[in-house]
């Protein structure tokens, strides 16, 4: 049997995405999805995404890390299957769709993808960094020497230590660019290593540099290794966090067929 499958990138984080509406796929498979996503013996991702159908909304998107396990929400891939959807028909320029995190609004325009994230309240903030969920757990730490730093070997070393320990954390790097753009680099649970961009990640870091003050702006721009993503929210007044979009573009590389 051959199944069809589509390549996304957003700002270089990049994913398999199935039309899996006929539920074909097996899930269960952790090994095969771990492969599929492997860069030497498979088609190569950061994770695997799955489009399904959905009783109320236009979809649901099921999401794997590259280590073939299901994962809390990628904010890219949320973008990416939004764009993905439109290229099926299934939806036009706005979608609501659910993600193991909950409902999401989106939308298209130009090859943008304007996704609604999570709303956020509870934010720790320490000495040498921040701690928030933004549909995947983040760590958030300002650094001097980002274009040199190694991220991979002190990204892997907080998100094994503690207080993460096993259940791990995604670990963002930060230098300030301007009152409202930051630099970021990302170290991925699930991918072990570092990724062009996140948008969970950069959503993270967002808030966190607003809640301590670096920034003013409602309205960031976060440069990645893969390109430029934006942030929008509003603060209530008890400090929640809420309309939180992440805003960036979303292009299908190629598709092909697995045997």
């Amino acid at each position: 049997m051959t199944m069809k499958f589509y390549k996304y990138q957003g700002t270089g984080n990049d994913f398999i995405i199935i039309d899996n509406r006929s539920l074909l796929f097996d899930k269960t498979n952790v090994k095969n999805i771990a492969k599929l996503c492997d860069r030497r013996f498979g088609i190569g991702a950061d994770g695997l995404i799955l489009l399904e159908n959905h009783p109320k909304v236009d979809f649901r998107m099921v999401y794997y890390n590259a280590d073939g396990n299901e994962s809390s929400m990628c904010g890219n891939g949320g973008r990416c299957i939004t764009a993905f959807a439109k290229f099926l028909g299934v939806i036009n320029n706005e979608t609501t769709f659910e993600a193991i995190d909950g409902m999401h609004k989106a939308e298209v325009e130009n090859g943008i993808v304007s996704l609604q994230m999570k709303d956020v309240s509870d934010i720790e903030t320490f000495e040498t960094h921040s701690f928030l969920d933004t549909g995947s757990p983040h760590h958030v730490e300002l650094v001097n020497d980002l274009k040199d730093y190694d991220v991979k070997f002190h990204g892997e070393r907080i998100r094994y230590g503690a207080p993460y320990n096993e259940t791990g954390s995604n670990i963002n790097f930060v230098n300030q660019i301007s009152d409202n753009k930051f630099a970021v680099r990302t170290y991925e649970r699930g991918v072990e290593d570092e990724t062009l961009s996140c948008g969970t990640g950069v959503t993270a870091v967002a808030i966190a540099m607003h809640k301590s003050g670096a920034t003013t702006s409602q309205d960031v721009t976060l440069q990645t290794e893969g390109g430029e993503l934006k942030i929008a929210f509003d603060v209530s007044d008890s400090g929640n966090y809420n309309n939180v979009w992440l805003i960036g573009s979303a292009t299908q590389v190629f598709r092909g067929e697995i045997s």
